[in-house]
């Protein structure tokens, strides 16, 4: 299986046009008619443009009459060209009037069309404008958010990112369905389509270069593989995998995830809290709410605090991490803080 996941191959060195409808990158929404406000724009600025260069070179065109051209002439003959009507009562005589015709005009003819002619053009060029999108994400993306999974805990994963200062354009979601994909591209994030269990899919999504990945597939096997399959190509990200069965932990530990988190058994246990103690898990529930109330969150111990308890700092301290592992308070190994510790304690609601 290793060999397999190590084949290089498959989607990741497809050509870009080839990854669209794979891959999709948000778009800024706007109103049809602003879009059609700036398309008259520009197609007003190419008419001004061209009757100014026209007017400028005057000498060297002639109309019906005969009679030397005034702006309103130029105006005309600048309609009448940019739009292909050409009625033929103007027209250049001189070798610098064609030559302009050639190298300025008929660039500009071709710039008025495409505006004016933007929806269908839009549609026939939608797939070039696509893979070049994704050929620039590609190259930039790194230390992203990888969410594999785009169902209920998912979603709720991606919000909690959100609410604690990610950017929806750093966060990149993994599904096969294709409803969950359009749910996600319409808040803003990049998404893939595609088996999170195949290296070359979780390598599209740039897990080499991602700096968390989140697991939150509907099956626990699904999430084995996509944490095995996503800890061999990036060795230091943090992976954080939900499940259904604690029994299937160990698997998930020993597949490569940080964190495990036993989804139907901590859903059980506010359930049961709730039948006793219903404040208790009022309060749990808005610790896990960072937009309001209360919140958990991590900081750097302060020089200040060197060598004192983390009893007796400014915050309510619920933890300490020393060089990647947790302490409780209470624990003899973190009766004294250090500069370098991590302290895990509860804020204010809201962005940090």
């Amino acid at each position: 299986m290793r060999k397999r996941l190590r084949r290089r191959g498959g989607l990741v060195d497809e050509p870009d046009y080839a990854l669209v409808g794979v891959v999709r990158i948000p778009e800024l929404e706007q109103s049809p008619a602003r879009a059609i406000g700036k398309r008259i724009l520009w197609a007003l600025i190419a008419l001004f443009v061209c009757s100014i260069v026209v007017y400028l070179d005057r000498g060297g065109y002639r109309d019906a009459k005969g009679t030397a051209l005034s702006y309103l002439d130029a105006l005309y003959y600048s309609a009448v060209t940019l739009s292909t009507t050409g009625y033929g009562d103007v027209t250049p005589v001189t070798e610098s009037a064609r030559l302009v015709n050639v190298i300025f005009i008929t660039p500009l003819r071709v710039l008025f069309l495409i505006v004016l002619i933007g929806t269908t053009l839009e549609v026939l060029t939608e797939r070039s404008r696509q893979a070049i999108k994704i050929q620039n994400w590609r190259n930039r993306v790194r230390n992203h958010t990888i969410v594999v999974g785009y169902g209920t805990k998912g979603r709720t994963a991606v919000d909690a990112v959100i609410a604690d200062g990610g950017k929806p354009a750093e966060i990149v979601v993994v599904d096969n369905d294709t409803a969950a994909l359009e749910a996600a591209a319409a808040h803003g994030l990049v998404t893939v389509r595609g088996d999170a269990t195949k290296s070359d899919v979780l390598r599209l999504a740039g897990v080499q270069y991602a700096a968390a990945i989140v697991i939150a597939a509907n099956r626990d096997d699904t999430a084995v593989l996509a944490t095995l399959t996503a800890r061999e190509i990036n060795p230091r990200a943090k992976i954080v995998a939900s499940i259904r069965e604690a029994e299937n932990t160990h698997l998930m530990r020993q597949s490569g995830a940080n964190s495990v988190v036993v989804s139907s058994e901590t859903a059980g246990r506010l359930l049961g809290i709730a039948t006793i103690t219903p404040s208790v898990v009022e309060v749990v529930e808005d610790l896990l709410s960072p937009e309001e109330g209360y919140a958990i969150a991590e900081r750097e111990v302060e020089p200040s605090e060197s060598g004192g308890s983390p009893a007796h700092t400014k915050d309510l301290v619920l933890g300490v991490v020393r060089e990647g592992k947790l302490y409780r308070v209470g624990d003899p190994e973190v009766e004294a803080i250090e500069v370098g510790d991590r302290l895990l304690y509860v804020r204010q609601g809201g962005p940090a």
